[in-house]
């Protein structure tokens, strides 16, 4: 989809006018490309403090093949070019004191940094401090990743992970998804990990190889675009959908070599309607029946509360927030068909997070979403499976096309990547957290949204 502003600014004629007028110039955006490198050009690393991931880090870049170049200096000295990655091990914080180093080294670096440039901090979380003082310094970070990521231009990111003690081991997946152009659209996040067991290898072209995953909303939109980026991932793709929306549905699974399953997910026998689907089309071996369930079915029924009947309120607790509740307790009950190292992930939304007016039914429920995937993470732990949310924020869709020119460009615009989502932002994060590898992200809500400037 087209971003006719983005194309003017980038263009000779846009550039110059766009300079001349103080406009912004929203960067085009790196994507991630099938057998494309993870990064195009090196990558940075510093300490501030004593750092213990420098060495992890550097394992999963040269891994990957990206060259590790010396610091930038301050007046601007390197052994390389612009970088393509900033990452600073930030471990080693115990005082506020310590955050001096953070500047010095990030400060010349990401003047040298290249267009959709990766900026990642790597802490301890404030969590597990010893002192206040040690918990300033780390939480202190959260602070400056958000404000980097609103200074940054040209398509650029920055993203925090916390790294607890033990949790080393977790890391190569989320550091891999955040330098590459799977995280696009995502900027001015933090993560925290888990200590999880992790498979020893995984196909970086395949990583869903032989993997089911059942995608809820799959037949338009970003649930189409979910499954297609699942399915050219290695997964086979059960698309569920409502009746009303079967031959787009059948289009979508024809498409990808999936499976179409029409099911309207609030009737009372939904989930033990899937469950049986799922036993009989995909049992055997041993396993479970299914690997990846991503509840992404959803629907909007905007009024201002004063004014909302009870048939709105209800269809979009029903639908957005109630069938999830409902799908996944079936699934932890069902003998034999949740494999123990499932993914689930849940579809929230910024409007869960941020509020938005008109919106109180729809926002409550996305909130909801979060709530129960926090709750849930202990007891997927115990499984050695993980339940995680990912939230939109302005994502360009054909509903969105439909809007006014002046709401559609506020909303693209109010984020510091100046520009709307794609609904393949949204399936590429859905994907990560889907991987065997991305065992030690739980519990954890990931906004796709340029760092909109609504809400957290």
């Amino acid at each position: 989809m087209s971003d006719w502003y983005r194309d003017f600014a980038n263009s000779g004629f846009g550039t110059t006018i766009t300079k001349q007028l103080g406009l912004p110039r929203p960067g085009v955006l790196r994507r991630y490309e099938p057998g494309g490198p993870l990064l195009p050009g090196t990558a940075v690393i510093g300490s501030a403090g004593e750092g213990r991931l420098r060495d992890t880090v550097s394992a999963v870049l040269k891994d990957a093949g990206v060259t590790v170049q010396s610091p930038v200096t301050a007046d601007g000295a390197s052994d390389g070019g612009k970088p393509a990655a900033v990452i600073l091990d930030a471990t080693g914080l115990s005082t506020p004191g310590d955050l001096t180093a953070a500047h010095d080294f990030l400060a010349p670096a990401l003047k040298r940094l290249r267009p959709s440039g990766r900026v990642i901090l790597l802490a301890d979380p404030p969590s597990d401090a010893a002192s206040p003082a040690q918990a300033a310094a780390r939480q202190a970070l959260d602070g400056l990743v958000r404000s980097i990521g609103k200074e940054l231009r040209e398509g650029s990111t920055a993203n925090l992970l916390y790294v607890p003690a033990g949790a080393e081991g977790a890391l190569a997946s989320p550091l891999r998804f955040f330098l590459s152009g799977r995280s696009a659209y995502v900027d001015g996040q933090v993560v925290t990990l888990s200590a999880a067991t992790l498979p020893a290898a995984e196909d970086d072209e395949k990583p869903l190889a032989g993997k089911v995953a059942v995608v809820t909303g799959a037949a338009r939109g970003i649930g189409a675009a979910i499954a297609k980026v699942m399915a050219r991932d290695g997964a086979h793709v059960v698309a569920v959908d409502v009746p009303a929306s079967g031959q787009s549905l059948a289009e979508v699974a024809n498409e990808i070599g999936g499976t179409a399953f029409q099911l309207d997910i609030t009737a009372d026998d939904a989930p033990q309607r899937l469950v049986e689907h799922l036993r009989e089309r995909h049992s055997g071996g041993g396993q479970g029946c299914v690997d990846i369930v991503v509840h992404n079915a959803g629907i909007t029924r905007d009024k201002l509360l004063v004014n909302m009947d009870a048939a709105r309120w209800n269809s979009v607790m029903a639908v957005n927030l109630q069938a999830q509740l409902d799908i996944t307790q079936a699934l932890l009950d069902a003998d034999g068909v949740l494999n123990d190292d499932a993914r689930i992930v849940c579809v929230s939304s910024q409007s869960g997070i941020a509020g938005n007016r008109g919106q109180t039914n729809y926002a409550a429920s996305k909130a909801g979403v979060i709530g129960m995937v926090r709750a849930w993470a202990p007891v997927f732990a115990e499984r050695r499976a993980t339940i995680n949310a990912v939230a939109p924020g302005f994502i360009v869709t054909e509903m969105t096309a439909k809007m006014p020119l002046g709401t559609r460009e506020v909303g693209s615009r109010l984020n510091s990547l100046q520009q709307g989502g794609l609904p393949v932002d949204v399936a590429e994060t859905i994907a990560w957290l889907s991987q065997p590898g991305s065992g030690g992200v739980n519990g954890q809500t990931v906004r796709v949204c340029g760092q909109s400037l609504l809400g957290a």
